[in-house]
């Protein structure tokens, strides 16, 4: 069973994803990534893909044209957990 962040917890990995709103209403992590085209947003949204699968965790996101908007929260727990945290900081990697 995966376990939902303490506010402590939460307040310290959010001090390293700048990028990242979070939305307290979900207990949820969410960022806007805009690229030059559909192609480019395309690629990243497969690149994250691959990822979602090798840790299993996968996304909430949405598409329109060269802009993805992700959202992270993990349902099993009831909210952010660890694993968004890492999903996050993954999806960050790819974008430098």
């Amino acid at each position: 069973m995966v376990e939902r962040l303490s506010e402590l917890d939460r307040d310290e990995a959010l001090d390293g994803l700048t990028e990242w709103d979070w939305d307290e209403s979900r207990d949820a992590i969410s960022r806007r990534f805009v690229f030059a085209d559909f192609n480019e947003a395309f690629g990243f949204m497969t690149r994250v893909a691959l990822l979602a699968e090798k840790a299993d965790h996968h996304p909430e996101w949405s598409n329109v044209w060269n802009r993805v908007d992700i959202v992270l929260t993990t349902h099993d727990a009831g909210g952010l957990s660890a694993r968004d945290i890492d999903m996050a900081e993954a999806i960050d990697a790819l974008v430098g």
